[in-house]
């Protein structure tokens, strides 16, 4: 993985954190290289529940169904699979269910691959033009108060909200033959 000299290797530990905080009982994830260490987190917790969904937009409908039980939930997913939910976040409005989702971003900052630079390079607007507030974290540090803020907005405020987690964070992944 090439990475930034910020990237600190305790930030998925400050999520799992917050989310505790935040009481979130569900995690519905695509296993992703990004989310791994949070994902393994949440499997070995007593108070979430990690579901694997076969494609992103699953996570939305998941959610819904979660709000509806009474529980909070948070969806894990790579940019490359927001663009599979566009049709599903037009539930988010008509619902008005809490939704959190955290984005693994690749598509930027040292990308190898051609084919995750599109939707890399759109997450952002897919959002907003959803009506998703989007907040950032680029480096570590960043992690718990931009996760705080968006658990904030999402679950006390009901704004859906996206944290994007930059791909120099999460450092770019290297394929050697």
């Amino acid at each position: 993985m090439l990475a930034d000299s910020k990237t600190s290797s305790d930030w998925p530990e400050a999520i799992y954190s917050t989310l505790e905080r935040f009481e979130v009982r569900q995690v519905p994830y695509v296993p992703d290289a990004g989310h791994s260490r949070l994902i393994q987190r949440v499997l070995g917790s007593s108070t979430m529940r990690g579901i694997p969904l076969t494609t992103e937009e699953e996570g939305i409908a998941l959610m819904a169904g979660a709000w509806a039980g009474g529980q909070r939930g948070v969806l894990l997913m790579q940019s490359s699979g927001v663009g599979n939910c566009i049709n599903m976040l037009s539930l988010i409005p008509i619902l008005r269910f809490p939704f959190l989702t955290l984005v693994t971003m690749r598509g930027e900052w040292g990308e190898f691959n051609p084919w995750q630079v599109p939707m890399g390079s759109t997450t952002r607007g897919v959002f907003e033009l959803s009506g998703v507030q989007v907040l950032r974290a680029s480096n570590a540090q960043e992690v718990p108060d931009v996760l705080q803020a968006a658990a904030a907005q999402a679950y006390n405020a009901l704004t859906p909200t996206a944290v994007l987690l930059s791909q120099r964070l999460i450092g770019a992944k290297v394929f050697t033959k």
